[in-house]
Order: C-alpha cells, then structure tokens, then sequence
C-alpha cells in the first residue's frame, strides 16, 4: 500500500509512501486514499493529518505516464475521479491539516488545498505548473486556489505555472503557517489549537464559512444564523457558557 493509515491518539495521519516517484498520484492512489478517507470518517478521530513520506516531496502531482494516450472520455473521467476523492476530503465531519515537507505540485497541492488547513516547512515548494503541458489543473486547482489567495494571484500562478515557496506562500495565505523542526510534530500541536472544542460546533463554524462562499452576503447570514441556533442548542454550548461564568476549562463532550 502506498498510502499509509496510522494513529497518534485523537489524530489520524495519512501519509503517501512513494518515494522513488516522489509521492506522485496514481489512479491505484487515489483509490487507496478513497478508503483512508471513508476508514477516518468511520472512526473516532478528532483531526486526520495528510502528509508525504520523507522530506523531499509532500506530493508531486499527478502520475504523467498514466495520463498519455487516454482519450478525453477517459481523461473526464480521472478528473471527476480525483475530484471526487479531494472532495471526501474536504467534506469530513472532522477538521484536516496537510503538512506539506517539501515538493506540493499539481495534484499535490490540489490535496493539500482540500484539507481544512496547510502548514509547510521552510523547504517546501508550491505550485499548479500544468499549464507547462498544456493542460490545466483538474483535481479542483482551479477551484479552490482562488478561495484561498484571490482570483489575480491564482490566475497568475495557474496561467504562468510558477511555483511559490513557503514564506510567499504564507504571506498570499496559501498556508496558514510555516514551522520549523519535526513537521509531524508541530502539525500535532497546530492541530491541538482546535481539537480540544466541541467537534459538532467546529463542523458547524467550517459549514458557515465554505457555505456562505458560494451565496450573497444576506443568503450567508441566514445560514450563519441557522448554524448558530443550531450550536445553541447543543450540550456543549450550554457547558462552554457556564464554564465561562464559572471561569474553569469547559469539558465538552460532542453533544
């Protein structure tokens, strides 16, 4: 298997174990990482966290060789495939982190931008460079990198295929942080800023954000208003309020 699935107490971590190719995508990949996704949904998990094995390449992209000489039926098909795949990701219960460490190029950092937040270390390189064979990114690039960096700057790295490195990528927030010394270690704590509120109440903030991106300003406040109700009403919110009144750490339950 080259995509590994592990445990490190309320943290899943997926890591892509492919070195001689520098952990490129392959269709089999992305089948192993379809089942990662539905094994972390199924579990108890509070964070997955996504990363490359060894420090050279978090990802580099699609597999080329499997993409010559495929008709454009077939080529739909993989697109919708890995879009498919990058959206499970993205459409989690639970918050997920890519630790980028190293090489994050095409669908690399396509599935990297599907996670809820991306850390990378000082090394690491970024970029959408299909235009370079003639093609365009179509694991959702297009898509989500102007959500995160604005529409000029992602129509400039997708129409130049220009790569970015790790403080320009944090500056343009394609990152939400660059750490230095173990990668897996610092995503851990990154990780620890949020896993200890209530996971029914982060869905229900992630759900307010990504939902209102889509719709105008006053469609967005109705959701924002619904969610919030919903939040209300749960267990958790009636603990974290009298936790503050109470001036103690609340002990929230997921209820």
């Amino acid at each position: 298997m080259a995509v590994e699935l592990s445990r490190r107490d309320d943290a899943a971590l997926i890591v892509l174990n492919r070195l001689d190719a520098l952990n490129a995508l392959s269709f089999k990949i992305l089948d192993e990482l379809n089942e990662a996704f539905d094994e972390v949904a199924a579990s108890d998990a509070r964070v997955v966290l996504v990363t490359g094995a060894g420090d050279k390449a978090f990802c580099a992209g699609a597999d080329i060789k499997e993409l010559r000489n495929r008709d454009p039926i077939s080529q739909k098909r993989g697109a919708e495939k890995g879009q498919a795949v990058f959206a499970k990701l993205n459409e989690l219960a639970i918050p997920s982190l890519a630790v980028i460490n190293g090489f994050a190029f095409g669908g690399g950092l396509e599935l990297a931008m599907a996670c809820t937040f991306r850390i990378a270390t000082p090394a690491a390189n970024m970029g959408l460079p299909e235009i370079k064979l003639g093609l365009i990114p179509g694991y959702g690039g297009t898509q989500r990198l102007p959500r995160l960096v604005g529409e000029a700057r992602a129509l400039e790295m997708i129409m130049t295929g220009r790569t970015v490195k790790a403080d320009e990528a944090l500056r343009i927030g394609l990152v939400n942080s660059v750490v230095e010394g173990d990668p897996f270690e610092q995503a851990l704590a990154f990780a620890n800023a949020f896993t200890c509120h209530s996971l029914p109440t982060l869905q229900f903030a992630s759900s307010a954000v990504t939902r209102a991106l889509d719709v105008p300003v006053r469609d967005g406040l109705k959701i924002e208003a619904d969610l919030s109700t919903l939040a209300f009403g749960m267990k958790d919110a009636e603990e974290g309020m009298a936790a503050f009144e109470e001036k103690r750490k609340p002990r929230f339950t997921d209820e």
